[in-house]
């Protein structure tokens, strides 16, 4: 019973502003599938499959070479869903195979909603939660992801580029607001102080750097600072 009425507040608050920051995004890569020539079932596939949009916009930019570049390019931007698995495990509930229904739904929207909410939550709740809000976000990328192919022709180029910064955006308002507390502070700061790799390395690289340079140094300031 507690595992089927978790479902309903964690699909509503997804259907809130996270679907519009999710929704506008997937929106603009629809549009961009559209634009580059390829069909409805390709966005879809790579919206609904890689659920990522920056593997996304790479597997887009790759689509007219050879397939396995491409493929290796969206895995490896997707990596950082790696250690965001690694980090929300925990905390959804009890031990077992039921866990394992969560991978597919990993991304930044569900992630950054559940760390904010599981805590709070009982521990037989949390993963049917996480799944309700990861369901209805995924419908919404799918449903996104149509509209923006059909409204293609009425979206220019500044209002596409536009759009698919909507989720970061969000996603930094959800770590503005935790400042207050010490782990996102500290982690804000170590990624600000870390930001200028990301122009002095090779574009491959830069990022990649800088987020491991920043987070590890969050870490062990984290670690330091605990009694």
């Amino acid at each position: 019973m507690l595992f089927s009425a978790a479902f309903r507040p964690g699909a509503s608050q997804a259907l809130g502003a996270p679907a519009v920051a999710m929704g506008v995004t997937f929106l603009a890569f629809g549009a961009a599938v559209a634009a580059s020539g390829l069909g409805l079932g390709w966005a879809l596939g790579a919206s609904l499959l890689v659920y990522g949009m920056a593997g996304q916009v790479v597997l887009l930019g790759g689509a007219a070479g050879p397939a396995l570049p491409a493929v290796l390019g969206a895995t490896a931007a997707n990596a950082r869903f790696l250690p965001m698995a690694v980090a929300i495990g925990p905390l959804l509930g009890p031990p077992g195979w039921r866990r394992w229904l969560a991978l597919p739904f990993i991304a930044i929207t569900p992630w950054a909603a559940a760390m904010r909410v599981l805590p709070g939550l009982a521990a037989e709740a949390r993963l049917a939660w996480f799944l309700s809000f990861a369901l209805a976000s995924w419908v919404v990328a799918g449903l996104a992801t149509v509209a923006g192919f059909l409204a293609a022709p009425l979206l220019g180029p500044a209002t596409l580029a536009a759009l698919v910064f909507a989720n970061p955006l969000y996603f930094a308002l959800l770590m503005a607001d935790d400042l207050t507390r010490p782990g996102p502070r500290r982690a804000v700061l170590a990624g600000v102080l870390a930001a200028p790799l990301a122009l002095w390395l090779p574009a491959a690289w830069g990022v990649l750097a800088a987020g491991l340079l920043g987070g590890t140094a969050a870490f062990l300031l984290g670690r330091h600072e605990r009694p």
